[in-house]
């Protein structure tokens, strides 16, 4: 039986490349192991590994939080995977457009800039 760690790894390794994986982890694991278990386990082996939602939905959920909370530290990890799991340029833009009337304009304009910093890494044109 698979735990939920493993999961939250296998379903990473989905949306994140196995260097961005490894460094990730490696470098939460280096300061504080309990934490970097729990940033695998639960969000990834027990939230995303569930059944109803694709990883694409689950995407644009999770951006849109980020957004809304003002959370930018997270929000470039978190537009990579949705990059690498098929939502496309266009809907990652869309997403945080979506959230001017709930976040307001300050806390989706610093997304925007999260959003143009990734595409820029990532030689996207938009």
């Amino acid at each position: 039986m698979e735990t939920n760690y493993e999961k939250g790894l296998e379903m990473l390794g989905k949306m994140v490349s196995p260097e961005i994986l490894q460094d990730t982890v490696e470098r939460v694991k280096q300061f504080s192991p309990d934490m970097a278990k729990l940033i695998v386990e639960f969000p990834y082996g027990s939230i995303y590994s569930r059944p109803g939602l694709d990883l694409k939905q689950r995407s644009l959920i999770t951006i849109s939080s980020l957004v809304t909370q003002g959370a930018e530290g997270q929000l470039d990890f978190h537009i990579n995977a949705a990059l690498n799991v098929g939502l496309s340029p266009d809907e990652v833009v869309e997403a945080i457009m979506h959230c001017i009337p709930y976040a307001g304009f300050p806390k989706s304009l610093g997304a925007l800039g999260v959003v143009m910093k990734v595409f820029k890494e990532r030689n996207i044109t938009y």
